[in-house]
């Protein structure tokens, strides 16, 4: 979206009570704003773009039939994140131990890097891959929520079901846990 459609759009509080009254325009406009930001999210979270695809289906499939539960209009974004993140938790619990990894889910490195350069921002994004599957699925939700789409503590402690307290603990522990991985690639 260009700065000017920015800057004329409607808030997602706006938004969210269009839809309330039934206007698909209104959702159309939520689900363009958010898609990419929830399936990022599912797509780390899961390692599988296929299941991704269909998390973020369901997300906005579950948004546009339960909007009417939604309490606080400003709230859409934080309630979008917690749909989100309650189905790919549910997901998770669903699958075997032992989940493959999807390397279609790490971003490509840009064609214009050296191939050297190029290989091993790959091969980083691959290690970082791995090493969040490692964690716990609430360590992972919460870290996540936290280091790639910037949600205060409080927020990933509405959306995870936890208190703040509950919320830092799983980042740090998940820090440690990522940084104790990556240590060969700093």
């Amino acid at each position: 979206m260009s700065d000017a459609a920015l800057a004329t759009a409607p808030d997602d509080a706006t938004l969210a009570g269009r839809v309330r009254d039934g206007d698909v325009r209104a959702y159309e406009q939520l689900v363009l704003r958010y898609q990419g930001a929830m399936y990022r999210l599912a797509a780390r979270m899961l390692a599988d773009t296929a299941e991704a695809e269909d998390i973020v289906q369901d997300v906005f499939l579950t948004a546009w039939r339960r909007i009417a539960q939604l309490q606080d209009d400003d709230a859409f974004a934080g309630w979008l994140y917690r749909i989100t993140t309650n189905l790919c938790l549910n997901a998770l619990r669903k699958r075997q131990p032992a989940a493959e990894l999807d390397p279609d889910t790490t971003e490509s490195p840009r064609a214009d890097t050296q191939p050297e350069h190029a290989a091993q921002l790959h091969s980083q994004l691959e290690a970082l891959t791995a090493a969040l599957q490692q964690l716990t699925a609430e360590q992972r939700a919460c870290w996540l929520l936290r280091e790639v789409h910037g949600r205060s503590y409080e927020e990933i402690g509405e959306i995870v079901g936890a208190n703040a307290t509950q919320v830092r603990g799983r980042i740090a522990r998940a820090r440690v846990q990522l940084a104790e991985v990556m240590q060969p690639w700093r």
